[in-house]
């Protein structure tokens, strides 16, 4: 209630401020005061041809964004997936940002007329600045993340509702709000240069002609309300969208039977400049085995294990491996916005089936908690689950007990013996089980 007056105050100084203005310039024609103005709004409202206007600007306007909206994404999703046509798009999207709506408002005029020039504007407005957005957004997406989504065989759908869309998010609502504000003043200002008929420019345009500054205002307060209004709309859609959690598919198929088998590296090498963190390494794990990296840090466990999981390849030697791999990294590795039941559900395909797993290493009230809120001991037993539950040939564990007590250890140590069936399990931990 004190938020709701104070902002009501504000409201009464400025209309004081600008009844004081109009009566010390006592000229309705240089400067119409609060009160003419809201009685040339009202004689509007009450005529049919402000409708029409209203109608009229709205679907043109409204019409211009959309299109510009869904060219400017789907543009930029094609430019993330292919660099040749980020290549190709640079220069035009620099034109379209350059270039001054007056030029294109012009040329329009030249080429097609008023017809459709306030829908062409907000077209060429819009679609520069939702494009560089959405792009960058994309291209915000953590590395980590996307090694994951590799690793697990994410489903596309997966990928872009729980990694793509929260990484958009920040990046689209700026891009939103900048576009939508941009889009409504060039808009109406192309129908005033335009003089598109029924429209909010031609009323504009009207007033202007016969020195009506108060008819100016009062149209200029129709369009700064159906801005805002056409402003919150959109918002609270896009708040919709991202709110939204669809189910999630099941893993891609690897294309080769999802059963256990034996992996086996020969004479394998990896360095990193100078330094060789494997050398001529060879060993062989076998189905319903445990096996244990136990060498100090630095000696090349996880570089190991990354190539298990085909995230790198060595510089000498060969891996046979029977098929795909679950794994859990060093690092969680989680989707942070999103709770440790949907973490799992991501990999499994299975709601239910994430909620029972998870609910043997944690208590039921963290399952719907966002993984953000979690503690670390926390996170790593969602990292584990997800590692174990997912279809896979072997199973890869980077340090998985790190932040777990005593008693979180022992629990996850049980569940990870129930569910390793005949999967080879390597586990790279300074203490073995």
């Amino acid at each position: 209630m004190k938020e709701k007056i104070r902002k009501s105050a504000i409201v009464l100084f400025w209309l004081a401020v600008w009844a004081a203005a109009a009566l010390a310039a006592d000229n309705e024609i240089l400067l119409a005061g609060p009160g003419e103005t809201f009685r040339e709004l009202w004689e509007m409202l009450c005529g049919a041809g402000f409708y029409r206007a209203v109608g009229g600007s709205l679907l043109r306007i409204g019409t211009g964004f959309l299109a510009g909206a869904v060219c400017g994404v789907a543009l930029a999703a094609g430019s993330f997936r292919f660099a040749v046509l980020e290549e190709v798009m640079a220069p035009a999207v620099r034109f379209l940002k350059a270039v001054p709506v007056a030029s294109f408002v012009v040329l329009l005029l030249i080429w097609w007329g008023s017809s459709f020039l306030a829908l062409a504007v907000c077209f060429l407005v819009v679609l520069p600045q939702l494009y560089i957005s959405v792009l960058e957004g994309l291209k915000s997406v953590d590395g980590k993340i996307l090694e994951m989504a590799k690793v697990f065989r994410l489903p596309l759908g997966t990928r872009f509702f729980y990694i793509y869309r929260p990484a958009m998010k920040p990046f689209l609502y700026a891009g939103l709000k900048i576009s939508l504000g941009l889009c409504w003043k060039s808009g109406v200002a192309a129908e005033v240069m335009g003089i598109s008929a029924a429209s909010l420019g031609e009323g504009l345009y009207l007033s202007r002609i016969y020195l009506n500054t108060a008819g100016v205002f009062a149209w200029t307060v129709v369009i700064l309300l159906l801005s805002m209004i056409f402003e919150k709309l959109i918002l609270f859609l896009a708040g919709k969208f991202f709110a939204w959690e669809p189910e999630c598919g099941k893993q891609k198929s690897s294309g080769e039977g999802e059963t256990a088998g034996t992996l086996e590296l020969v004479r394998v090498t990896k360095g990193y400049g100078d330094r060789k963190v494997l050398d001529q390494v060879s060993v062989c794990y076998e189905p319903g085995r445990t096996y244990f990296l136990t060498s100090p840090s630095g000696s090349g466990k996880t570089t190991l294990l990354r190539i298990l999981a085909a995230l790198e390849e060595p510089d000498e030697g060969s891996v046979r491996l029977p098929g795909p791999c679950s794994m859990m990294f060093q690092e969680d590795r989680l989707c942070e916005e999103y709770s440790a039941v949907k973490n799992v559900e991501m990999v499994t395909g299975d709601r239910e089936r994430a909620r029972e797993a998870l609910k043997r290493v944690l208590e039921e009230g963290d399952l719907e908690k966002p993984c953000c809120q979690l503690s670390g001991g926390m996170k790593r037993r969602v990292a584990l689950v997800r590692a174990m539950e997912a279809e896979s040939c072997f199973v890869l564990l980077d340090e998985p007990f790190t932040g777990m007590d005593h008693l979180t250890g022992e629990r996850s140590r049980g569940y990870i013996r129930e569910r390793q069936g005949e999967r080879p399990l390597i586990i790279a931990e300074h203490n073995t089980f």
